[in-house]
């Protein structure tokens, strides 16, 4: 009688099925995480995934954010590859205090002073920016000036954009000995000096970026203002050498009419633009800066960034308040998740993503739109200036003609905006 065999050991199908369903499922990952990559949008982000939970407290030490909320906050640091600012909301803390006042800050100017202009609600200080799936670090103004050390910063845009450069200068002066830093202010170009570490904080005013005949003497009807749309030349000159570049422009293109654009020289005086729609004249504007950068900057000495459109609130009907004047009186944020006020076009939102998918250049959008629209509550409305004196009593009783629902008070929101490129800068 033979041997017996010892039988084949049988594989069962289920197994088998079970590891060709892992192996589909984890090629399906990979996939997925290729194409959420390449295809993100200012609009839709990559969600920020789990795999960085468990090394969030050591992280935490290193990049100053500052304790958490919540012991059981499953958020983690933030990660420009994976990390959306767009989603969250603004949490109320009065322990927390800015790192500068409009009095303790001697470069704010008048228009954006609105405690020291008489503003007596000061909650709209202490309301800070959660994004839902990540945490935000703390701006630290010595690390901020390391992180310069032998560069030039350099903002470039309108009236916000100045704006978001004060309050840059503002959150870091304050560490640097009297001795060593300088403020130098010009008519289109402004330096902040931080000598100790061979650092600038730079100001250049182009509220359109491309040339106009409104840059440096303003033009207040929107209906006589003229752009040299295929121009960046005069202004860009300003730019060649700078280290970190940070663009915007938005609110100058928003006046309602039709916009002038010429191509070629002012010389004809009126002659010769043609009055473009705003999405289609900021689309040629836009397209002309792009190739500016695409053709000047190299990518390896120079980061750039644009700001997107900062939100105006000129119609309370827009959150609710029928009855109410702009953004005056307004005291708290919107709480409506997504809320998006008229102010915000979207069709030059679109612009800008569909110029910057183009690009060579690779350029860095700090998204502020969505969590300024909540902020109601933080404009300069009546405690600012008008044609460089402060409003009477009688100009602030009429917050319909007179308030300022589209600059920001600093301290404030511009802040965040800051901590946001900080982040980046880390």
């Amino acid at each position: 009688m033979g041997t017996s065999r010892p039988p084949r050991a049988k594989v069962s199908l289920s197994i088998i099925t079970i590891i060709v369903c892992a192996l589909a499922f984890l090629a399906l990952l990979y996939t997925q995480r290729i194409s959420s990559l390449s295809s993100s949008t200012i609009f839709r982000f990559t969600p920020c995934a789990a795999k960085r939970i468990a090394a969030k407290k050591s992280v935490i030490d290193n990049r100053n954010v500052g304790a958490l909320d919540d012991a059981a906050d499953d958020r983690f640091v933030f990660d420009p590859e994976e990390c959306t600012l767009v989603h969250g909301k603004w949490v109320f803390n009065r322990s927390i205090t800015p790192l500068y006042t409009d009095t303790s800050c001697p470069y704010l100017d008048r228009q954006v002073s609105c405690v020291k202009n008489g503003k007596l609600d000061t909650d709209y200080l202490h309301w800070e920016w959660r994004p839902d799936d990540c945490i935000l670090p703390r701006f630290d103004p010595k690390k901020a000036l390391q992180r310069l050390q032998g560069k030039r910063l350099m903002f470039v845009g309108d009236s916000l954009q100045r704006g978001q450069w004060q309050s840059f200068v503002c959150l870091v002066e304050s560490v640097i000995p009297q001795g060593q830093k300088s403020m130098k202010r010009g008519r289109a170009h402004s330096v902040f000096k931080a000598k100790e570490y061979n650092a600038t904080i730079e100001f250049y005013w182009a509220p359109f970026l491309v040339e106009s005949n409104s840059d440096l003497h303003i033009i207040a009807d929107p209906n006589k203002r003229i752009l040299k749309v295929d121009s960046v030349a005069k202004h860009a000159k300003h730019w060649i050498g700078v280290d970190i570049l940070v663009f915007n422009t938005y609110v100058w293109w928003m006046s309602g009419l039709k916009i002038k654009s010429l191509w070629g020289s002012f010389a004809n005086g009126d002659e010769g633009y043609e009055e473009l729609d705003a999405p289609v004249s900021y689309t040629v504007g836009l397209k002309t800066w792009a190739n500016w950068v695409d053709s000047n900057v190299n990518p390896n000495k120079t980061r750039v960034f644009f700001t997107t459109m900062s939100p105006t609130h000129q119609r309370s009907a827009d959150w609710g308040n029928e009855k109410g004047i702009k953004c005056f009186n307004e005291t708290k944020p919107i709480t409506k998740k997504r809320h998006w006020g008229s102010g915000s076009d979207k069709r030059m939102m679109g612009v800008v993503a569909g110029v910057m998918a183009r690009m060579k250049v690779p350029v860095t959008l700090i998204n502020i739109t969505q969590l300024s629209e909540y902020r109601i509550d933080a404009h300069s409305s009546i405690y600012t200036e008008l044609g460089g004196k402060l409003l009477t009593d009688e100009q602030k009783a009429d917050p319909l003609h007179y308030a300022d629902c589209i600059h920001w008070c600093l301290p404030g929101v511009p802040d965040t905006w800051n901590r946001i490129l900080y982040a980046h800068l880390l």
